[in-house]
């Protein structure tokens, strides 16, 4: 996907690890973001208010 393969050994282990904690902390913020602004909404929705 992003040519991760043709590292090898510690360098290809760090770098893939780092990939993991970028794509990691991506999806931390942007479904935060996404339940800071939809979570009331829904939760109102549920209610029936």
């Amino acid at each position: 996907m992003f040519g991760l393969e043709a590292a090898a050994g510690p360098t290809g282990a760090a770098i893939l690890i780092g990939a993991v904690l970028v794509e990691a902390l991506v999806l931390y913020v942007g479904y935060g973001l996404l339940e800071s602004a939809l979570g009331p909404k829904i939760a109102r929705m549920l209610r029936g208010e």
